[in-house]
């Protein structure tokens, strides 16, 4: 079992909250047309593998891992937890920053909404959608 520091730890989510932001961004939503496929399981690098991607690994500790990754439908962040529990509440706090979030049982992965809807082909899991920063007042 590997002993992860507390400051790796936090240093680890403010990577994770920067990446998010980045690769995110705020678009149009709206529901996905994929169709539905069970939802995948596995470590970090077999669902990198489902999906034909190389993970950049930017945070591994006890709780979270989480990667770089970029397929041909574009880059998006892919990260898997340790705990449900976990997973849950990285994705509350990261649904701040906007974005798409497609979830499967201890995974997310993260990106534009035409990134997300291309893995979900793949991965399954479910879209959910970050706060709107587009709301623009007329």
């Amino acid at each position: 079992m590997r002993v992860t520091r507390p400051g790796r730890a936090v240093a680890g989510a403010a990577v994770t909250w920067t990446a998010v932001a980045v690769l995110t961004g705020c678009g149009p939503g709206g529901g996905s047309g994929a169709a539905q496929v069970p939802a995948a399981t596995g470590s970090l690098e077999s669902l990198a593998a489902r999906v034909r991607c190389s993970p950049d690994v930017q945070t591994d500790t006890d709780t979270v891992r989480q990667a770089l990754c970029a397929t041909s439908a574009g880059r998006f962040v892919l990260a898997t937890f340790a705990t449900d529990r976990g997973q849950r509440e990285w994705i509350d706090e990261a649904e701040d920053y906007g974005g798409f979030y497609l979830v499967g049982r201890k995974w997310v992965a993260v990106g534009e909404h035409k990134v997300v809807t291309a893995l979900r082909g793949t991965l399954g899991g479910e879209v959910e959608r970050g706060a709107d920063h587009h709301a623009h007042g007329g």
